[in-house]
């Protein structure tokens, strides 16, 4: 079921359109650059990939350039402000909503925990391992789709 959106429902979000194109794209950029496109690029480009992490990054930013292109057609058509649920429930219905919302919150827990384990990372790595040596001697996980040990200082950030 589609939701149909006049421009006089606008009226009664008490959301406002404040931001300017500059406001969007600096937070867009402050969202995407986090740390861990400084920890995974290096790994992933000394283990992994090599030298075609350039191309990697090349295919993800016109990726981006697309998806942002797409938000801004739905914010030219859809009156109101809101995010990809907001333009999911009005273009396409309310089980794609569902689905989508439900994304959102999964995209960011795990952005948050990816965060989390980075900064957990550096911690460790200037206290030259004693967290990992520590967590390892007290409860080691013989797993192999899991970490060798629970990082708990990831856990509490």
């Amino acid at each position: 079921r589609k939701d149909i959106v006049t421009s006089s429902d606008s009226s009664e979000s008490k959301l406002s359109r404040c931001l300017n194109t500059v406001d969007l794209t600096l937070l867009g950029v402050g969202s995407t650059l986090g740390v861990g496109v400084y920890v995974l690029a290096g790994g992933i480009a000394r283990d992994t990939a090599g030298p075609a992490i350039i191309l990697s990054f090349l295919v993800a930013g016109v990726a981006s350039a697309l998806s942002g292109l797409c938000y801004a057609e739905f914010g030219a058509r859809v009156p109101k402000a809101g995010s990809a649920y907001v333009y999911s429930y009005v273009t396409v219905g309310e089980l794609a909503a569902f689905v989508i919302g439900w994304n959102l919150l999964l995209e960011y827990v795990i952005g948050t925990a990816s965060v989390a384990r980075a900064y957990s990372g550096y911690l460790d790595s200037l206290l030259n391992n004693t967290m990992k040596n520590a967590f390892r001697s007290a409860m080691p996980m013989d797993s192999p789709f899991l970490a060798e040990y629970p990082d708990w200082t990831a856990f509490f950030i």
